[in-house]
């Protein structure tokens, strides 16, 4: 049996992100993916707008989630899943290598001992190939690292959740160049999703909106006959070349020094100091300016 989950996306168009909330219809059992915590660099002020919009959304409709659920450690936004499980009891996870991801970041940072690169931010971590229910809902795990080291896609039925990896088709793929990033990794990901059923609903996790509406999903199908990429089913080589010569034109994301910090803590903020407020701190000089 194929189930077909039904799923609401929800834009955060200064950021360019995809949030979604997907349930079972017949038990009305969900779970929101990649949830953002708002964040004005400026004024370092924080906000739960789209998270709280998320939240009406499931009370409005009557459904009962049960996960909160991100992909990977975002670069471009704050994950709000600790504030929605303050809200709806669910409970958060990621994928297991977040630990690589954390630890990596660490060092970048220079935190201290008493900051723990083991997961433990998360009530759940999963593996390549888990498995478990929403509802009366399967849900499969695939590790789907190159855009990060950590990257897991979420397949549900006939829609499976990608996050970084693609794009839309007239976008392309997701970048690889980030700290532990890698198009040779990226390109297996991306075999392994094109490998799903042809009429798979692809949902990504971001949209940049080049001269149209902002979009979210286009199925497995759409995306071997027209993602500017992927279309002419190029060799892992070429796909590498590809996909590193673009990086190597990118700036870094806007918000990844300030996202990194609260994302690998599992969307929470920094310790208060002794005032009572809250601080990022930011590696001058690590990365190069592009």
């Amino acid at each position: 049996m194929i189930h077909h989950p039904k799923v609401a996306s929800f834009w955060d168009e200064p950021t360019g992100s995809w949030q979604y909330v997907v349930h079972d219809p017949a038990t009305m059992k969900g779970a929101v993916i990649d949830p953002v915590w708002n964040f004005d660099p400026l004024s370092g002020a924080t906000r739960t707008r789209d998270a709280q919009t998320l939240l009406d959304y499931v009370r409005d409709t009557g459904i009962d989630v049960e996960w909160i659920l991100d992909t990977h450690p975002h670069a471009d936004h704050f994950s709000a899943a600790v504030w929605l499980k303050e809200q709806l009891g669910a409970k958060t996870a990621i994928g297991e290598h977040v630990v690589k991801v954390q630890a990596l970041w660490k060092g970048i940072y220079n935190l201290g001992d008493d900051f723990q690169t083991d997961g433990s931010q998360w009530d759940h971590l999963f593996a390549d190939g888990d498995r478990f229910m929403i509802g009366d809902m399967p849900v499969r795990v695939m590790f789907s690292p190159g855009h990060t080291m950590a990257s897991i896609t979420y397949v549900m039925g006939d829609a499976a959740f990608v996050h970084d990896t693609l794009m839309m088709p007239d976008s392309g793929t997701s970048r690889a160049d980030f700290p532990g990033g890698s198009s040779a990794d990226l390109y297996d990901s991306l075999m392994r999703i094109m490998a799903l059923p042809d009429d798979t609903r692809l949902y990504v996790g971001h949209d940049y909106a080049p001269d149209r509406d902002a979009a979210c999903m286009a199925t497995v199908a759409e995306h071997r006959a027209n993602n500017i990429h992927l279309y002419d089913a190029p060799a892992k080589a070429t796909y590498q070349a590809r996909r590193d010569k673009r990086d190597a034109t990118l700036p870094l994301p806007r918000l990844m020094l300030a996202a990194l910090q609260i994302n690998i803590r599992g969307g929470r903020a920094t310790a208060a100091e002794g005032n009572g407020r809250r601080y990022l701190k930011l590696p001058l000089d690590y990365f190069e300016p592009r």
